[in-house]
C-alpha cells in the first residue's frame, strides 16, 4: 500500500499483487490508513486507486472458506469506515474494480475511471450477493430495477456503459488521480443519503409486483437460484427499509449464503479452475506464438473450431476434399457471423474481417505456414493416421499438430508423424465455437513447450482448458460412458428412460442421459460399444435393435425418443412407449427381472457411477485432481455447477446426506 499526499488530498494506492485483493489482512491495513487520514486535519479528501493498472479484483474468496477470526477486518469494515468519514472520498478507477472493490467505490462520494476500466458485482456467480453495501447503495445510485439486473447478470461492464448506467460520474481522459482530486472539490454526497427508487419512472406502488416478477424470472432455489432469490430480497430491502436496516438485512442474507452448500460448491469450482494450469513436475516452458492455424475437416467440429480461431483473431485454413462439406461450412460461418451482427455483438466490418480470415480449400499445401494444425476428421484411427501423416509432411518443423479425437490413442497417432514431441490432443466440444471446455491430452512424448502452447491457445480461444492423460475417452467421455451405462442398466431393470432422464434433469442436468445419447447419435454409441465392450457395457441388445430400426437419435428424428420438427425445432424429446416396450422385451430375453426404483435411487446410481469412475481416473493418473474432473463434467457435460461436480458432490453433499 502506498500513501501519497497532494493538495490536501491523500491518495491510498491499493498494491496487493496479483489482483490487489481485499483480503482480511489487507483490509485491516486499509482500515488503519483510512482512520489515520481521518485524524489528520491537513487532509480534506481521500482518493482510492490501484497499482499496476488495476484497481482491485475485490475480496479474497479464500477468506470465505472458514470462520473469520474475531480481530479480522473485511471490506464491510472498510466501507463502514468510509460511510462514517467526514472527508470527501473519491474512487479513481483504472482497470478492473470488481465485487468488494466496486462496493468500496460505491461508498465514496464520486467515482471516476479511465476509458479501459471495467466494473462489476459478480458475487452471484459464486452463490453469494454483494455483502458490503452493494445491494443497498447501487439501487440508490441507478435505480433498484437496473441495479438488480446488473447484479443478477454478474457481468463486468466497460467504463462507457458504467457511465451511462450512472455508476460512474466521469471518465478521465488524462491522469485518473488528477481527475479524482478535481472532483474532490465538490460537496460531500454519500450514496446512502439518497432514497432508492425502482427507476424508469416506475412508481413505488409497483414494488410488490416487480419483486414477484423478479422471483419468477430466476431459477428455483434448489435449481441454482438460491443466491438470486436472496439477492432480490436484499434489493427489495433497499427500497422498503431505511439504509441502516437494509444493510443489516444484506449482512444476514450474505452470511446465510456464504454458509450454504450451493455457494461452497461454486467456490470449489472457482478454485478448481485456478488450479487447472498448474501441472506438477512440468518444467517451465515458454508458449510458441500462434498467428495462423490449419484445420483438416470441414464438418461440424472443424467448422466450429475455425470460427473459434477466427473470433480469437487467428487466421485459419480449413482443408477438406468434399466440395459439399466446404459449401456447408461456408454457409455456417456466414450464418454465425451474420447472427452476431444481428445481435449487436459484432459490427458488419468486424464480421466481414473474421469471415475473410478463414480460407476454405482442398489443397493440403495451404497448411505449410500454420503454427498449429488440428485434425478434425472421422473418428477412425486409420483415417486419422493417414491425414496426420500428410499434414506432418507439409507443415513447417515448428508447427504443433493436434488431433480432435474424443476417444482414440494419442500416442498411436503421434507415431504417424515425425514430431511426437509436438503432438497432442485438443478435444473440443460441439459446438466448438460455443462450448467452453477444451481437453488438452498429453501424449508420452508431448513436450512442455507444446503443452504450454496448447494452454495459451485455449486461453486465446476463451476456453477452460483441462489437462488429461492419454486414455480411452480421456476424462469427460470416460466418465460419461459409465454414467450412460448406469442409466442403461436401470432401463433394463424396467425403469422407463423418460423417467430416468426426468430424475437427472430435476437434479439440474440440462438433459438426461438418453436424450444426450440421442443428440450425439445412437450409431456412435453402438460403434464404441463394439470397439470397447468393456467400456460401453450392456446386458441387452437394445442399441443394436435401435440401429436396425434406423432410430439413430435426433438426426433421424427418432432414437430413445421421437422428435417433431414442429416442437422445439425438432430438438425436444417426446416420450415413445415403444422404447419402454423394447427394453422390456430385451430384458426378458436376457433374463433380467423387472423392478422399480425411486428417483433418489436413480440419481444415486448415476452419480455414484460418475464418482467411482472419477476415482479410478485419479488412481490411473489420467486426471490430476478431483477438481479437474468436476470442471470437465460441469463445463463439458452439463453437470449442475451448484452441486460442484461429481467428485465434490460425492465428498460433500452425498456424504452429508448419508
Amino acid at each position: 500500500m502506498r500513501i501519497e499526499d497532494r493538495a490536501g488530498a491523500r491518495t491510498i494506492v491499493l498494491n496487493h499483487p496479483p489482483v490487489n485483493a481485499l483480503s482480511f489482512a489487507y483490509c485491516a491495513r486499509l482500515l488503519e490508513a483510512i482512520e489515520e487520514a481521518q485524524r489528520d486535519p491537513a487532509i480534506t479528501a481521500l482518493i482510492f486507486t490501484g497499482a499496476n493498472g488495476l484497481f482491485s479484483g475485490g475480496a479474497d474468496v479464500n477468506d470465505f472458506n472458514g470462520e473469520p477470526a474475531p480481530e479480522s477486518k473485511s471490506v464491510r469494515d472498510v466501507v463502514g469506515a468510509l460511510e462514517r468519514a467526514e472527508k470527501i472520498c473519491v474512487a479513481a478507477i483504472d482497470g478492473n474494480a470488481l465485487g468488494g472493490a466496486l462496493e468500496l467505490c460505491l461508498a465514496c462520494d464520486y467515482r471516476v475511471a479511465t476509458p479501459r476500466s471495467k466494473v462489476g458485482l459478480p458475487e452471484v456467480k459464486l452463490g453469494l450477493l454483494p455483502g458490503a453495501g452493494g445491494t443497498q447503495r447501487l439501487p440508490r445510485l441507478i435505480g433498484a430495477r437496473a441495479a438488480l439486473e446488473f447484479m443478477l447478470e454478474g457481468k463486468s461492464v466497460d467504463a462507457a456503459t458504467a457511465l451511462e448506467l450512472g455508476i460512474l460520474d466521469e471518465i478521465a481522459r488524462g491522469d485518473v488521480v488528477n481527475a479524482a482530486i478535481a472532483l474532490a472539490a465538490g460537496p460531500k454526497r454519500r450514496v446512502s443519503a439518497r432514497a432508492a427508487t425502482l427507476g424508469n419512472g416506475i412508481t413505488m406502488q409497483a414494488v410488490p409486483f416487480v419483486v414477484s416478477q423478479a422471483h419468477k424470472m430466476v431459477p428455483p432455489e434448489d435449481r441454482g437460484g438460491y443466491a438470486a432469490h436472496k439477492l432480490i430480497d436484499a434489493v427489495e430491502a433497499s427500497v422498503e427499509l431505511p439504509f441502516a436496516l437494509g444493510i443489516a438485512r444484506e449482512a444476514r442474507l450474505f452470511d446465510e449464503l456464504v454458509r450454504s452448500a450451493p455457494s461452497a460448491a461454486l467456490r470449489h469450482l472457482f478454485f478448481a479452475q485456478r488450479e487447472l494450469g498448474k501441472i506438477p513436475g512440468l518444467p517451465a516452458a515458454r508458449a510458441l506464438p500462434i498467428a495462423t492455424a490449419g484445420v483438416v475437416g470441414a464438418g461440424t467440429m472443424g467448422t466450429g473450431i475455425a470460427i473459434a480461431l477466427a473470433e480469437a483473431g487467428i487466421a485459419c485454413v480449413v482443408v477438406d476434399a468434399d466440395d459439399a462439406a466446404i459449401e456447408k461450412a461456408k454457409q455456417t460461418v456466414f450464418g454465425m457471423f451474420a447472427y452476431r451482427v444481428q445481435k449487436g455483438k459484432l459490427t458488419p466490418e468486424e464480421a466481414w474481417k473474421r469471415g475473410q480470415s478463414i480460407l476454405f480449400t482442398d489443397d493440403f499445401a495451404q497448411l505449410a505456414d500454420a503454427d498449429v494444425a488440428i485434425e478434425a476428421v472421422f473418428e477412425s484411427m486409420a483415417v486419422k493416421k493417414d491425414v496426420l501423416a500428410r499434414v506432418d509432411a507439409i507443415v513447417k518443423p515448428a508447427c504443433i499438430i493436434a488431433s480432435n479425437t474424443s476417444t482414440l490413442d494419442i500416442d498411436e497417432m503421434a507415431a504417424a508423424t515425425a514430431r511426437p514431441d509436438r503432438f497432442l490432443g485438443l478435444h473440443f466440444f460441439v459446438p466448438a465455437n460455443i462450448m467452453p471446455l477444451l481437453e488438452i491430452v498429453r501424449g508420452a512424448a508431448t513436450s512442455p513447450q507444446t503443452l504450454a502452447t496448447a494452454f495459451a491457445l485455449g486461453k486465446a480461444l476463451h476456453k477452460t482448458s483441462v489437462l488429461s492423460g492419454n486414455a480411452f475417452g480421456f476424462i469427460g467421455n470416460r466418465m460419461i460412458f459409465d454414467y450412460v451405462a448406469a442409466a442403461g442398466a436401470l432401463a433394463e431393470e424396467g425403469i422407463p428412460p423418460a423417467r430416468i432422464d426426468a430424475a437427472m434433469t430435476d437434479f439440474g442436468f440440462a438433459m438426461g442421459p438418453f436424450a444426450m445419447v440421442d443428440l450425439s447419435g445412437i450409431d456412435i454409441a453402438q460403434q464404441i460399444a463394439r470397439v470397447r465392450p468393456d467400456v460401453v457395457t450392456a446386458r441387452t441388445k437394445v442399441l443394436d435393435r435401435l440401429v436396425e430400426m434406423k432410430r439413430l437419435g435426433q438426426k433421424t428424428m427418432a432414437g430413445y425418443y421421437v422428435y417433431d420438427r414442429a416442437v422445439g425445432k425438432g430438438r425436444q424429446p417426446i416420450h415413445d412407449p415403444e422404447i419402454d416396450a423394447l427394453f422390456a422385451r430385451e430384458a426378458a430375453a436376457a433374463g433380467i427381472a423387472p423392478r422399480d426404483a425411486s428417483d433418489d435411487e436413480i440419481r444415486e446410481r448415476l452419480l455414484r457411477a460418475l464418482a467411482d469412475r472419477g476415482s479410478r481416473l485419479l488412481e490411473e493418473g489420467v486426471a490430476l485432481r478431483p477438481g479437474d474432473i468436476d470442471v470437465v463434467c460441469v463445463y463439458g457435460y452439463g453437470f449442475p455447477p451448484y452441486h460442484g461436480g461429481p467428485m465434490w458432490y460425492a465428498a460433500h453433499e452425498a456424504a452429508a446426506r448419508v
